[in-house]
């Protein structure tokens, strides 16, 4: 399978645009290739439009100091997937919470 998004998504432009090295995506982390996959997987399964999800980044975006470090952006797709989804009612802060608990105590492992 492919991580290379399609159409609106690899299109991103700007600020929003994917963080990439020679034309490839780039993960510098485990969970940040998690949270794009997540993101894509679930707007190609028709739970939301693309739009919906990318405003909200350009909002968290937008939100961060200037001189923020790049690499915090899969923190800000991150923090717009979660803000979409519960919006939405797809989680419950309470299920988000849960989640984050258990990979910051081990019990979910990471690798």
């Amino acid at each position: 399978m492919s991580t290379e998004p399609s159409g609106q998504i690899a299109d991103m432009q700007g600020e929003l645009a994917l963080p990439r090295s020679n034309g490839e995506l780039v993960f510098a982390a485990p969970w940040e290739g998690r949270a794009f996959g997540i993101a894509v997987a679930l707007n190609e399964g028709g739970a939301y439009e693309w739009g919906e999800f990318q405003g909200r980044l350009a909002e968290e975006i937008a939100s961060a100091p200037r001189d923020e470090d790049a690499s915090l952006y899969y923190e800000r797709w991150l923090a717009s997937l979660e803000r979409l989804l519960l919006d939405q009612g797809m989680v419950t802060r309470e299920d988000l919470d849960a989640r984050t608990a258990a990979y910051e105590s081990g019990e979910l492992d990471e690798g």
